[in-house]
């Protein structure tokens, strides 16, 4: 179903991450596309396995008002291995902020429930909910 373009474009991509020193017009020759094709698919286009194993979540966190809080909660991801894609924060109201983060958990050398409980045990952290996830 998917254009010839794009399955070119998956197979490129394969050939540039074997390991091998390929250049991306000896790639795009070897699997007969244009390069102009190529870079229109190749930021949107990837083998169903990689998507299967990228998860994102959306996390809501209370936080108390304290210096040195939002940086300890952000470290603390760093620590999991987890990457953090985009981050909001209220301004804070009676000594407490709102945070929603998102956060890609595909490197994490441990489990989503782990990071969450980790999260909770933080000082600071008033209530943290996971609402929403997905790949």
């Amino acid at each position: 179903m998917l254009p010839d373009a794009m399955l070119k474009t998956v197979e490129a991509k394969k050939l540039l991450d074997s390991g091998k020193e390929y250049k991306i017009n000896e790639v795009v020759q070897k699997v007969n596309l244009s390069r102009s094709a190529f870079y229109k698919y190749k930021d949107g286009i990837f083998p169903f396995h990689t998507m299967v194993k990228e998860k994102i979540i959306t996390l809501s966190i209370y936080l108390q008002d304290q210096s040195g809080s939002l940086s300890k909660l952000l470290s603390m991801i760093a620590q999991t291995g987890a990457n953090v894609l985009t981050i909001n924060q209220t301004i804070p109201l009676q000594g407490r902020a709102t945070i929603t983060i998102t956060i890609e958990t595909a490197a994490m050398n441990s489990d989503v429930t782990i990071l969450l409980n980790k999260i909770d045990s933080l000082e600071s952290v008033v209530k943290v909910e996971l609402i929403g996830s997905g790949a």
